[in-house]
């Protein structure tokens, strides 16, 4: 047998000291692991960011669908279920001693296996992203038109389309942020807003008084309608907790000694997020849907039509809050575009690289925004398939993988309620939000 002279091995060590050094320097320069001098705050904020979405403004809406006792079920049930999942993420995190899983596709990896966790993971984790992101460029642009049509009744009407574009010209320049710590502020604002404008949604419709000749009943004729609506709505729901997507991600940029482990201040911060959701969602889903009853509009804004000047102002809080959302869903999409460019394809990591390939996202985000512009329907669909998975199950799935709890314990019990609660979310939800996709289309024309 050859043995390798002290040539051959000085050669080999100074190669692979070389190949660290080029792989450190390519992870502090992407996005999530560039940056990790996060503070237990930035958690808190980012969390209520990605969780609290537009999608609070359908939940009166949802619970029309769903009636009073199915309703409240569904809503304390997810909010449970998804706090539940989220302690699981946050303390798999760093579970093998020395290393940090940074990305939701690291820790599938190390549940599943190398092939399979990228193939469970990854598109899964694509399709929120990137559906997020295009939902929310539609949410923008018609919020940004409610705006112009409450201040200005007797201006031109102007299309969704221009709307849309004009909220995209925002994320042209944000996008170029380098990491989730550099977008701390626009989170922070975003957070704010969402808190401020889920308090005008309750507040104004609590003022409002409940309607007269209001009802509870489901408004759907048939009882295939009530029950396409029913599953509809429970994709909704799934669609308001989906911050699961980005929560390693954001855990990544906290520090980490083996002393003071990164799920201290992390779990502190999911906390503080947790009851912000709880004060945003049900004083808005209750008070909006005992105001209005099965009346509701899918946006609870629409709704209220007076005082003028609070619903513009609401419309404008939902604007700054998408722009923040929409770059915490962005940031881990760049990172797995430019990870690919620079270790697969071994592009050069530099600022002309991010330039185009950012602004190459944005611009696919707002053509397929303007093109499919039905917004309720694509939630309910996307909730269903994308969501229920990464955000109910999958965590409890990898937990079985890796801790193998005994089973009938307590653990193993709970983690198999959720997969089948989750499970039967994923496929219910997308029935009920391709029926409501249908029927909107029917009235569609391109780019009107």
């Amino acid at each position: 047998m050859a043995t390798q002279t002290p040539v051959e091995n000085n050669y080999l060590k100074n190669a692979t000291e070389e190949e660290l050094q080029r792989q450190k320097a390519i992870d502090d320069w992407l996005p999530i692991t560039s940056s990790r001098n996060a503070k237990w705050w930035y958690s808190a904020f980012h969390n209520v960011t990605a969780m609290v979405g537009a999608g609070v403004l359908s939940l009166p809406y949802a619970m029309s669908e769903l009636g009073w006792g199915p309703g409240v079920t569904v809503l304390v049930l997810s909010w449970i279920i998804t706090l539940y999942t989220l302690w699981q993420m946050v303390e798999m995190h760093e579970m093998v001693p020395g290393k940090r899983f940074d990305r939701y596709h690291e820790l599938g990896q190390y549940a599943f296996g190398e092939k399979l966790g990228l193939y469970i993971v990854v598109p899964q984790q694509l399709v929120v992203e990137i559906g997020v992101n295009i939902v929310y460029m539609v949410t923008g642009g018609k919020s940004l038109q409610k705006f112009h049509d409450t201040v200005c009744d007797s201006c031109k009407k102007i299309k969704l389309t221009f709307f849309i574009m004009i909220f995209a010209s925002v994320h042209f320049v944000l996008s170029h942020l380098p990491n989730f710590n550099s977008i701390s502020g626009v989170s922070l604002a975003a957070a704010v807003m969402s808190l401020s404008y889920s308090t005008i949604a309750w507040a104004a419709s609590a003022h409002k008084g409940v309607q007269e000749d209001v009802q509870y009943g489901y408004k759907a004729k048939s009882t295939s309608g009530t029950v396409f609506n029913f599953f509809s709505a429970l994709g909704d729901v799934a669609f308001a907790y989906a911050g699961h997507n980005v929560v390693l991600e954001i855990q990544a940029t906290i520090p980490s000694t083996p002393e003071k482990p990164s799920k201290g201040p992390m779990w502190k911060g999911v906390v503080i997020a947790y009851i912000v959701v709880a004060l945003c969602y049900f004083p808005v889903a209750l008070i909006g849907y005992w105001m209005f009853g099965n009346g509701v509009q899918d946006n609870i804004l629409i709704s209220l039509e007076k005082p003028k000047w609070l619903i513009a102002m609401a419309n404008m809080f939902v604007v700054i809050h998408v722009i923040g959302s929409y770059q915490i869903y962005a940031m881990p999409v760049f990172d797995m575009i430019e990870t690919v460019l620079v270790k697969k394809l071994n592009f050069n990591p530099s600022r002309v690289l991010r330039f185009i390939v950012r602004n190459l996202y944005v611009a696919f985000t707002m053509v397929v925004a303007i093109t499919f512009p039905f917004f309720g329907g694509l939630l309910g669909f996307f909730g269903g398939f994308a969501f229920a998975p990464t955000t109910y199950f999958l965590p409890c799935v990898m937990w079985l993988a890796i801790y193998k709890p005994k089973r009938f314990s307590l653990s193993w019990c709970t983690n198999w309620i959720c997969i089948v609660l989750g499970l039967m979310l994923m496929i219910l939800s997308p029935i009920g939000g391709l029926r409501t996709i249908i029927i909107d289309a029917k009235n569609y024309h391109f780019y009107s």
